[in-house]
């Protein structure tokens, strides 16, 4: 599915950066995520799996991913 079928909206975290994470509603009820350098690259999950994703991120639980 084309990406630009869905009405995607910008990570309040990215501001002006150039390396930007963009989120959408899918069609199906899923939700589907980008990033800024790689638009036609996808990933698409359920709501409840992205909010465990996001809940995560906020907790600081991925953060010793950024460093490996």
């Amino acid at each position: 599915m084309s990406t630009s079928t869905h009405t995607w909206q910008k990570s309040s975290y990215s501001g002006n950066a150039a390396n930007c994470v963009y989120v959408a509603n899918d069609h199906d009820g899923g939700v589907r995520m980008r990033e800024s350098d790689a638009p036609n690259a996808t990933l698409t999950t359920r709501p409840a799996t992205f909010g465990l994703f996001i809940r995560a991120v906020k907790a600081g639980a991925l953060d010793r991913l950024a460093t490996d």
